[in-house]
């Protein structure tokens, strides 16, 4: 089957389980997950979803999030698309689900709503929400950053290889390019995500990067081209938002397409010139160093607890918060010395859930979830394995990040010592993130230090899982022959999952 046949199927097999085309209000996807909002999420068939071959689990947030992977999400969503238009011009009339025709069933699907209703009510935080809007403004700007970091990996090795000297200038500008303007893309995408209109948040933190700040003063110092970064974008960007729908609401309606931006871009500008520029350039400053300060002077106690916490800072949400500082750091280091360290917490995953694997012999339901999600978290895509092994054993998702404390301390560890392991982009992990390595000292170095990271996860992850992951009374009720069918855990490696029993003695 060809590849575009192949995407259109999982496509059209995903569809009519997630309640047709009249059931899907919006369609988006990030590295690796299809998250659709849906209006009646009774309708959704959670088991079959995961029976279909190419999807990995299921998770449930403010969306429902389909986990496919990195590279068939992108190819996917798509056709997805495509299927849900020509559904809805099928069926033009259809606006909604079909009402429930029974009584029943009405009662079900109130249920549901209500379920659905307090899901998003739980994750409906300020704190939360502001987090997803952080990003939602980052996330897009992912494979490009991924793309550059990978090509400015290749000419730095081959810079110092002596190769191909007539065409490492132009490997630079591609790779360059991009992070020279980046302000103006999280600018773009920070007005259209707080409702204003993109290309003005993009003019006003263009600003920011315009070579002729180094003429104006502020705060009594000549500002720098870039000064600020994506921070000051970021806040230049939420002003003029601000700005637009105070116009928006006092101008009158003739004036409006002249008056609006015009001051939305000069009201903006000005305090983004003369205020947002050097705070935001202070804070940068002070982020790094402060990263700097931490991994010199905590490092392998910083990496044990960075590498242990990620894994329950994934599961709330909050990791979302660290995005905006992984770019600052890339913006001004070339390279983020917090994201190896976080990706050590895949490693405890994958060594904990080949512990689980040695330890139930006879459930070959988790044994299969297993086989069919280690290599997606080898190569950093960690869902299937938490939400679909770690998790709802209970205990050996703490030996998991027990795992990943201890890849993180050696990585740490190292950073102490003086040799810097860093990653040129955000986004991949595990095996994936060797492409994007860098850091102060020879790219052997900083590989090699990377790889005993992951050695130390894995094998700490699995020493910690097999010895203290299960108790008497937890081995008692797993240790045995499951059906596949008995599963409904949040999300799945493949077509079978754990069972559903609460977990004994965790």
């Amino acid at each position: 089957m060809a590849t575009e046949d192949k995407n259109r199927a999982t496509a059209a097999a995903i569809l009519p389980l997630v309640g047709g085309a009249a059931n899907v209000g919006s369609i988006a996807h990030c590295m690796t997950r299809l998250r659709l909002g849906l209006h009646d999420r009774s309708l959704v068939d959670d088991e079959a979803l995961k029976a279909v071959p190419a999807v990995m689990g299921v998770v449930e947030d403010d969306t429902y999030q389909i986990v496919l992977g990195p590279g068939t999400v992108a190819r996917v969503t798509p056709e997805f698309e495509r299927l849900v238009e020509e559904g809805r011009a099928a069926a033009p009339g259809e606006a909604a689900p079909p009402a429930p025709a029974s009584a029943s069933a009405d009662e079900l699907a109130a249920q549901g709503a209500a379920m659905k209703a307090a899901r998003k009510a739980k994750n409906a935080t300020p704190f939360k929400l502001f987090l997803r809007r952080i990003a939602n403004i980052f996330v897009p700007l992912i494979p490009a950053l991924i793309g550059c970091g990978i090509i400015a990996g290749l000419n730095g090795l081959l810079v110092n290889l002596g190769w191909l000297t007539s065409v490492t200038p132009a490997l630079a500008a591609m790779a360059s390019g991009f992070m020279a303007l980046i302000a103006v893309f999280v600018g773009y995408n920070t007005a259209k995500e707080f409702g204003g209109t993109p290309i003005l948040g993009g003019a006003v933190a263009a600003i920011i990067v315009f070579p002729g700040v180094a003429n104006i003063e502020a705060f009594g110092q000549k500002l720098a081209p870039g000064q600020g970064g994506v921070l000051g974008a970021l806040g230049a960007a939420v002003l003029a938002v601000y700005v637009e729908k105070w116009c928006r609401r006092w101008v009158p309606e003739a004036l409006d397409v002249l008056v609006t931006p015009t001051l939305t871009v000069l009201l903006s500008g000005l305090v983004t010139i003369f205020g947002l520029m050097y705070v935001a350039g202070e804070i940068s400053t002070a982020i790094g160093t402060f990263a700097d300060w931490l991994l010199s002077n905590g490092g392998a106690g910083a990496g044990f607890v960075l590498g242990g916490l990620f894994l329950p800072l994934v599961m709330l949400g909050l990791h979302q918060a660290l995005i905006p500082i992984h770019t600052t750091l890339i913006e001004q280091q070339g390279y983020t010395v917090l994201l190896p360290i976080l990706a050590m917490a895949g490693a405890g995953q994958v060594g904990a859930a080949v512990a689980v694997y040695f330890r139930l012999p006879r459930n070959q339901s988790i044994r299969r979830t297993i086989r069919s999600a280690l290599p997606a978290g080898l190569l950093g895509v960690g869902e299937p394995l938490i939400y679909g092994v770690s998790l709802p054993l209970g205990r050996p998702f703490i030996t998991a990040c027990v795992g990943g404390a201890f890849g993180g301390g050696f990585v740490g560890l190292f950073n102490q010592l003086g040799d810097k392991v860093g990653s040129t982009a955000i986004g991949p992990s595990g095996w994936a993130l060797f492409p994007l390595l860098d850091g102060n000292q020879g790219l052997g170095t900083t590989v090699a230090i990377y790889a005993g990271g992951l050695l130390a996860g894995y094998l700490t992850g699995f020493l910690a899982t097999y010895f203290f992951g299960f108790s008497k009374d937890l081995l008692a009720e797993f240790d045995v022959a499951q059906e596949p069918a008995e599963s409904t855990v949040p999300a799945t490696g493949g077509p079978t999952s754990p069972p559903t029993k609460e977990p004994a003695g965790v």
